[in-house]
C-alpha cells in the first residue's frame, strides 16, 4: 500500500473500496475510492481522510512518507462520513494536529464525534501558509453539504475539489489519462446526476470561483484525479449545472400485463420518427441511479404505470420520489399508462411530474389492452405535441 505522487511533496494516500455497490440508493457497480492527500512541508498537512473501515490502508500509505504522529493539520473539506470517518483515529495518532474546516464543518464534527477537537475555523477566502506552500480555501456551501469547501494549493496549481468532479470508480490507476476517458466522464455524469444535481445554482457559483484559479490538476474526493481532461470536466459541469438538455427522451415505466409496455414502445417510435434519441427503461431491470444518468441530458421524460389498488406501481412511485428529490429543471414530461376500472395511476404520475416543475404534455390513458388503432392515435397525438 504505497502513496502515489501528484507533484513534488504532494501525494495521494487514500483507499480503494473495491466492494462498494450502493451509496445512498445510488448503484455503484464500479466501487469507489476515498481520496486523501498528504502534503510534506514545514507543516505536514493531510487533506481529508477515508471511510472508517479503510483507515489502516490510508495509514500504511502515510507511513511510507512520514510518521502519522507528525501531522500538523488535517483539512476537512467535508464532514460526510466517507471523508471524515478516520478523523477520530487520526486525532489519536496525531494528538498535536489541528483540524481546518468551515464553521459548519466544525459544528458537524462535534455532532458526529462528540469530541472537542482542536479546530481552526476557515472562512471563505482564507489562506494558510504551511511553509513553502500555501493553501487557499473557498466555501462551496451545498455542493453538496452546508459544510463543503475546496482547497487550492497555489504553488502546485492543484484544486482539492471535495465531492465536485468526483466519480464512484475503484481502480489502481489514479489519473484520468490512465483510464478510459469515456468511462471516467460517464461515472462523473452519474455522480453529478445522483448527488449534485439539486444544487445547480450553488455549483454555478462554485465554478465561477474555480475559473479564477490556475488549475493543472483537480484532486477529487472520489475516483480518478483529473490532470489531462481538466477543461473538459469543467465544461461538462457547466452544462449539467445549467440543466442544458439535448433532443433525447427517456421512457421510464413498469407494467403488469404488458399494456403499459405497448404504450411505452409506441412512444419510443414517435421519438425515433422525430430523430430524437430515445432510451427505454423498465424499472424491473433498470436501476433508478442509472436512469438518472440518462435523464441528466434528456429534454423529454415519459413516465408510465398501470393502476394497482387505486395507485401507481410501487416501483414507479419510488422512482418519482427519487426524481423529485434530485430536481432536474427545463424538461418536458408525459404521464402514461393503462388501467382496468379505476385509472388513478396516470393522474397520480401526471401530478407528481407537474410538482417537479416540468412542462407537461397531455397524458396518455388506455383502458385495458390497446389495439393498433389506439396506439396509432396515441402516436399521432404525441407526435403533433413534440416540438
Amino acid at each position: 500500500m504505497k502513496p502515489i505522487k501528484l507533484k513534488d511533496n504532494v501525494y495521494w494516500v487514500g483507499a480503494i473500496d473495491w466492494d462498494l455497490r450502493e451509496f445512498h440508493g445510488y448503484l455503484t457497480q464500479r466501487g469507489s475510492t476515498y481520496n486523501a492527500y498528504l502534503i510534506i512541508d514545514e507543516k505536514i498537512t493531510l487533506i481529508d481522510t477515508v471511510k472508517h473501515y479503510l483507515t489502516d490502508e490510508m495509514l500504511e500509505r502515510i507511513s511510507h512518507l512520514v510518521d502519522p504522529a507528525k501531522i500538523d493539520y488535517i483539512v476537512c473539506n467535508h464532514i460526510e462520513m466517507d471523508h471524515s470517518g478516520s478523523v477520530p483515529r487520526m486525532m489519536e495518532l496525531a494528538p498535536n494536529a489541528t483540524i481546518c474546516t468551515s464553521v459548519n464543518g466544525a459544528k458537524t464534527l462535534k455532532a458526529h464525534f462528540k469530541k472537542d477537537y482542536p479546530v481552526k475555523v476557515i472562512k471563505s477566502g482564507d489562506s494558510l501558509s504551511i511553509g513553502q506552500k500555501t493553501l487557499n480555501f473557498v466555501h462551496t456551501q451545498m455542493v453538496h453539504w452546508p459544510d463543503s469547501m475546496v482547497t487550492y494549493l497555489a504553488e502546485d496549481k492543484i484544486l482539492f475539489s471535495n465531492d465536485a468532479f468526483g466519480q464512484h470508480y475503484a481502480s489502481s490507476e489514479r489519473f484520468d489519462d490512465e483510464l478510459s476517458s469515456h468511462i471516467v466522464i460517464e461515472e462523473a455524469r452519474k455522480y453529478y446526476a445522483n448527488i449534485v444535481l439539486p444544487y445547480g445554482m450553488q455549483v454555478q457559483k462554485a465554478l465561477a470561483a474555480v475559473e479564477k484559479m490556475d488549475i493543472d490538476m483537480i484532486a477529487t474526493s472520489h475516483g480518478a484525479i483529473w490532470r489531462t481532461h481538466v477543461r473538459e470536466i469543467i465544461e461538462e459541469y457547466k452544462k449539467w449545472a445549467a440543466n442544458i438538455t439535448k433532443p433525447k427522451a427517456v421512457i421510464v415505466y413498469d407494467t403488469m400485463w404488458g399494456s403499459t409496455d405497448l404504450i411505452a414502445r409506441s412512444l419510443a417510435r414517435v421519438f425515433e420518427e422525430k430523430d430524437i434519441q430515445v432510451r427505454m427503461c423498465i424499472l424491473t431491470s433498470n436501476h433508478i441511479s442509472d436512469i438518472m444518468t440518462d435523464l441528466i441530458e434528456a429534454k423529454y421524460i415519459c413516465v408510465g404505470s398501470p393502476t394497482l389498488n387505486n395507485n401507481m406501481l410501487p416501483t414507479v412511485a419510488g422512482f418519482l420520489a427519487y426524481l423529485k428529490g434530485l430536481a432536474p429543471k427545463n424538461r418536458t414530461a408525459l404521464a402514461f399508462g393503462s388501467y382496468g376500472w379505476g385509472g388513478q395511476s396516470i393522474q397520480l404520475v401526471d401530478d407528481m411530474l407537474k410538482s417537479c416543475g416540468f412542462d407537461m404534455l397531455e397524458q396518455v390513458r388506455v383502458n385495458y389492452i390497446p389495439d393498433e388503432a389506439e396506439l396509432q392515435a396515441i402516436r399521432e397525438r404525441v407526435q403533433a405535441a413534440i416540438n
